[in-house]
């Protein structure tokens, strides 16, 4: 039967029929979306645990050890259902035990890394960094250790720069408080005010020079030395030269080197005991350099005290008091002198006295 041109009842049907298509299409593709978004969704939590697993060192550890339980388990197990197997089972055993055994070293092996970094921090090189190995919880910690060296430094240099611009600052009204000093007349004021102008200048050149040193060896300005005639400008009274003959000249700082051995007299002069004999300042070979040693007969230094001698502004005030002069940089520059020329400062009681001394190659 044809339909009427007017009569839309198939039209109805038709498009009931496509709203039920559209409406299965729909159906379809939200549950295709469900399954990807739940499916994606199950990956992203997969990622994130395996992450956590692989930052988390304890995880491994327990990880590694339940797998060695289990594995052990099962060759002590099958070597006791079957003894023909034992051999295999030990050999078997060993070889897991092994495995375990290099993997908890390769995890645990940035621990000496840090060590070492602890040291290098401890020593104040702060410029030293910690290798980060792995990326996990040790890593981490690998980077907060960095991290803290940095800022550490950054402090470092901002002090510097302020003490070094302070020194500076502090030099042009020293000079010109000294100019109205000499204009006073002379007596006892005028020479006590002198003094001390004196003393501030010091402590102001050793503050620029020890900041000057803190470069290390980029801060010398090395030529042939003769360390001979720098030890003869030290002679005076109360001071006894043993110098060996023929000592080769060495390439050095000679106004760093002559800076350092002239504090190293200065301060056994202030200590020394006259009674019991005269500073010794001594020069000779050791091996391919010299070793300049300066000793005095004094009261020596407290035990505990030796191990902060050379730090900036520190006094061992029990055995050398305020009276003696001094603001406790003369070690300090001098410490800093034999670093920069890659030698150490040795301090040690001599019983009686105090003796210092250092190797310059």
């Amino acid at each position: 039967m044809r339909n009427h041109p007017y009569d839309h009842r198939w039209r109805e049907r038709w498009d009931r029929k496509q709203k039920k298509r559209e409406q299965r299409l729909k159906r379809m593709r939200r549950d295709w979306n469900y399954r990807w978004r739940l499916r994606h969704r199950w990956h992203q939590r997969w990622h994130h645990q395996q992450r956590r697993f692989k930052h988390s060192l304890g995880a491994r550890l327990i990880a590694i050890f339940v797998v060695l339980a289990c594995t052990s388990s099962i060759l002590l197990w099958a070597a006791m259902r079957s003894p023909d197997v034992l051999l295999l089972c030990v050999i078997g055993l060993l070889g897991v035990i092994g495995t375990a055994f290099g993997l908890i070293r390769h995890m645990v092996r940035p621990l000496h890394a840090l060590a070492l970094g602890a040291d290098a921090f401890r020593r104040g090189e702060f410029s030293h960094r910690v290798p980060v190995i792995h990326g996990d919880e040790i890593g981490d910690l690998a980077m907060r250790f960095n991290q803290m060296a940095a800022d550490i430094q950054a402090m470092l240099d901002g002090k510097r720069a302020l003490l070094l611009a302070i020194s500076h600052e502090l030099r042009s009204p020293l000079t010109r408080a000294r100019l109205h000093a000499e204009l006073v007349g002379e007596g006892e004021s005028r020479d006590a005010l002198l003094l001390e102008l004196a003393q501030m200048r010091d402590l102001i050149t050793a503050l620029l020079e020890s900041e000057r040193l803190g470069g290390g060896h980029s801060a010398l300005q090395l030529s042939d030395c003769d360390l001979a005639e720098l030890a003869r400008e030290q002679a005076q009274p109360g001071v006894e030269l043993h110098i060996e003959p023929d000592l080769q000249p060495l390439r050095l700082d000679r106004l760093r080197v002559q800076l350092c051995l002239r504090n190293l007299v200065q301060n056994a002069l202030r200590h020394n005991d006259a009674t019991r004999g005269a500073v010794q300042l001594s020069l000779a070979r050791d091996g391919s350099g010299v070793r300049l040693t300066v000793r005095d007969f004094g009261p020596g230094v407290p035990p505990d005290a030796l191990q902060q001698l050379g730090q900036p502004f520190y006094r061992p005030d029990a055995a050398r008091t305020r009276h003696d002069g001094g603001v406790g940089l003369g070690l300090c520059l001098c410490r800093l002198v034999a670093e920069a020329h890659g030698s150490r400062l040795d301090m040690r009681n001599a019983e009686p006295g105090f003796e210092v001394s250092l190797t310059l190659r």
